[in-house]
């Protein structure tokens, strides 16, 4: 939700999606085989609803919206503005199915026995859709009573996690999902992004528009650990004062590394994970010059990110002395980088979108500030002319008064 360009990658099988168009290849410096697909091909739309003239009024583009690979990376699916679920078999790449949904999504994820895939829309519900079946109907898992951001799946396949706009991650059983195992609470502003750690499966991340990153056991809804984005910020930063929220949380298992997207700032922040101390430790700031759209792990080679730069639109970054740092030259770099400018036409369409989180803070009203200073204001006249009345108006004296004012 936080862009319409994206990065997935599972493997060494790289996906980048800008519009309604992806493209899939290989890091693999042997393997040049390109698969393209465009949304606007594909063949199911949903019902349009109507207005009382018989016209269409919900028509939605082709743009895609969430995507997101299976554990093993044996299929990808995504979701787009029309309101299609479309998944794909990735060996060798070949679209199973295109199936519509309720309402627009805004995060997918595959359980981890790759048998489901769960869909959370705007309107708050969790869809279950069958893989082994890929034609198949979408089942209602669960509902909140506001728009979801996140969902995400415990390691066992036992809990579903999902993250909403009113500021709850909510964790429930799988086998039944109207049975609620915990809250995770403290939050105060809507939760963008969840991540549940692979290599310490009781763990979870999660993100907000209150510029924390924090750590939780999530089956027991117990916060671990608390950082303040704000904190890590430099006086002379330009966004310094500007509110943002977390458009990606992505690790890295080999080094325990956590790296942190948001989606105004044009920085990456990295984390490490102390599991045995239950804490995150900040470690460095990636800043770039350009805006980023993604960014990925891939484990074995380091952080590859995507940028709004035609000339390089990818840059893989690795750690050097501890450091995290933009590798100079990479093979696999420059190949996927060359099918990116030969598609570039895909990514420049979203280069001045901003689909971000700004609509999705809490809005203030502040009603008290005028009235005290209206009554300040009345109080000063009052002062100054003592016979006014209460509404700043000189009292009228009843009949009489005047000649029983001089008699006295």
């Amino acid at each position: 939700m936080a862009s319409s360009a994206g990065l997935a990658l599972c493997g060494q099988t790289l996906v980048v999606r800008g519009g309604s168009r992806f493209l899939a290849t290989s890091t693999a410096s042997s393997d040049d085989v390109l698969f393209a697909y465009d949304c606007s091909t594909a063949a199911e739309k949903s019902q349009e609803s109507k207005g009382e003239d018989g016209q269409p009024v919900d028509k939605g583009s082709d743009t895609i919206l969430a995507s997101t690979f299976s554990k093993s990376g044996t299929y990808f699916a995504l979701t787009d503005d029309s309101k299609r679920l479309i998944l794909f078999r990735t060996k060798p790449w070949q679209c199973l199915s295109v199936r519509t949904v309720v309402r627009r999504c805004t995060a997918l994820t595959f359980t981890a026995s790759e048998e489901k895939l769960l869909v959370a829309d705007k309107s708050g519900d969790v869809y279950s859709f069958s893989v082994l079946e890929p034609q198949g109907c979408g089942k209602l898992e669960l509902g909140h009573l506001s728009m979801l951001l996140d969902v995400a799946v415990s390691p066992d396949d036992c809990h579903v996690l999902t993250a909403d706009r009113d500021e709850k991650i909510r964790v429930s059983w799988a086998a039944a999902p109207h049975s609620i195992e915990s809250f995770c609470l403290g939050h105060t502003e809507f939760v963008s992004r969840i991540f549940v750690v692979p290599d310490h499966p009781e763990l979870l991340l999660s993100a907000s528009g209150d510029r924390t990153l924090r750590l939780w056991e999530y089956r027991s809804g117990r916060e671990l650990h608390c950082c303040h984005l704000t904190s890590l910020r430099e006086p002379a930063e330009p966004w310094g004062d500007e509110r943002f929220a977390a458009s990606r949380i992505t690790y890295w298992s080999q080094d325990g590394c956590v790296a942190l997207l948001c989606d105004c700032i044009p920085a990456i922040y990295v984390f490490q994970l102390d599991a045995a101390r239950q804490q995150l430790v900040y470690r460095q700031r990636l800043t770039f010059r350009h805006r980023v759209w993604d960014i990925a792990f891939e484990e074995g080679r380091g952080l590859w990110v995507l940028q709004d730069h035609r000339e390089a639109p990818l840059v893989l970054c690795r750690p050097v002395g501890g450091q995290w740092q933009a590798a100079p030259e990479d093979a696999a770099v420059e190949k996927v980088s060359a099918h990116l400018r030969g598609n570039w036409a895909m990514l420049e369409g979203v280069a001045g979108v901003d689909v971000g989180f700004s609509g999705l803070y809490k809005a203030t009203f502040d009603n008290v500030t005028a009235y005290l200073r209206k009554k300040e204001e009345r109080l000063q006249k009052r002062r100054q002319n003592p016979a006014a009345g209460p509404n700043g108006q000189a009292k009228k004296m009843k009949p009489g008064e005047a000649s029983l004012r001089c008699s006295s």
